[in-house]
């Protein structure tokens, strides 16, 4: 049984269920991880810049091999009882892994706040799923925060971990799982993680650079079957792609703006300090809460053709080579 089965059966389920919220989950675990080493570290290492940056360099190890290893020894485990239970287990791992239906839900929140006139509420459950300060976010701020976020884990949650997946199976998943926790507990340029997260933020630019362009031309591909414009998207894609101190994080969201034809990005604040910068897409309209649920299909529509297209290109590889 192959891990295009385990892959496919477990998109489904993470489509129909979405996270288990009852049950313990391994990404919880990886943040204790890194947790736990981040603490120990930090006290063992110089506190200056240089101390600190080797400090990070050591996390990394720690926390991505043995988010490779415990699955892989769980699998070839089960295998030894049987085919059948590492691939039902495999499922597991895959569906844990995707995360599509926890951030179209973690959006519709934010969605459902706004149409209620919930500002308070809606900085709430926005302040879930994104890093800068919300407190003082207006409506339209907290609505362009929310798309965003869907647009850039477009690739994060759903497209790179697939890449990976069909890759080596459900422990490189969660390896690239680890790679990305990392960056986005650590990973920040401010003076607490400045020189500690920086091998953690690189090493994610590194593992998303491909998956973050793929994620980007199926945002293109999928505009026009999700009702929005695919002129838009591709021409705002080409244009405003790289326009971003990240390498990675502007290839879906300016295939977005376009795809919606409004502005995104733009100053933010986070802990409390303003960050400039560049804006992606036209200001064409006003971006308002229904735009949420726009780019929430328009994900969902790059999910299914990334799932449906790599799945086949693997089954092709495999079968005649």
């Amino acid at each position: 049984m192959s891990i295009v089965g385990a892959v496919l059966l477990g998109f489904l389920i993470d489509c129909v269920l979405g996270d288990p919220q009852r049950l313990w989950h391994p990404i919880c675990g990886i943040g204790a991880m890194i947790s736990f080493w981040q603490k120990r570290l930090r006290a063992r290492f110089p506190d200056t810049p240089r101390g600190q940056f080797w400090a990070g360099v050591l996390l990394w190890p720690l926390v991505v091999v043995p988010a490779w290893f415990i699955p892989f020894a769980l699998l070839t485990a089960a295998g030894w009882l049987h085919p059948a239970a590492r691939f039902a287990l495999e499922t597991v791992f895959c569906w844990q892994i995707f995360a599509a239906k926890s951030l179209k839900t973690a959006a519709l929140r934010v969605y459902d706040a706004l149409v209620a006139r919930d500002l308070p509420g809606a900085r709430t459950f926005v302040s879930w799923i994104v890093g800068r300060d919300t407190a003082a976010l207006s409506a339209e701020q907290v609505t362009k925060a929310a798309v965003e976020t869907v647009a850039e884990n477009a690739s994060d949650g759903v497209i790179a971990p697939l890449c990976f997946l069909l890759l080596g199976g459900a422990p490189l998943g969660f390896a690239y799982k680890a790679v990305n926790t990392l960056d986005s507990m650590v990973g920040y340029k401010n003076d607490e993680f400045l020189y500690f997260g920086r091998f953690s933020a690189k090493m994610d630019d590194v593992f998303n650079f491909i998956p973050a362009r793929l994620s980007g031309l199926l945002f293109v591909l999928s505009a026009k079957p999700a009702g929005l414009s695919a002129r838009g998207a591709w021409r705002c894609f080409r244009r405003d792609r790289l326009r971003h101190a990240s390498p990675n994080s502007a290839q879906t969201e300016a295939a977005c703006a376009g795809a919606l034809g409004v502005q995104l990005a733009g100053d933010a604040y986070y802990f409390g300090k303003r960050y400039k910068k560049p804006t992606l897409g036209d200001d064409q309209r006003p971006i308002e809460p229904e735009d949420i649920v726009r780019t929430n299909r328009l994900m969902m529509w790059a999910a299914v053709l990334a799932v449906v297209l790599l799945c086949a290109l693997r089954a092709a590889i495999v079968t005649f080579f």
